[in-house]
């Protein structure tokens, strides 16, 4: 599995799925639609910390510098 994604992305997803955390457990975000984003929040921290998106690899994207 080669890493897909740059550092930008990885930082913009870590810090959107730490502000969905922080909304869904202070409640301000609840039922399904908070429940949709927490789910969203969790794979946004998964692939930040891998370094790598599944849907980049069918569309051949990639946000990871070139060398």
């Amino acid at each position: 599995m080669k890493t897909n994604m740059g550092s930008t992305d990885r930082i913009i997803r870590l810090i959107l799925a730490i502000v969905i955390g922080v909304l869904y457990f202070t409640n301000v975000l609840s039922g399904v639609l908070g429940i949709i984003l927490l789910i969203l929040a969790i794979i946004f921290l998964l692939t930040s910390l891998i370094s790598f998106c599944p849907l980049y690899v069918p569309m051949g994207m990639s946000t990871k510098k070139k060398k």
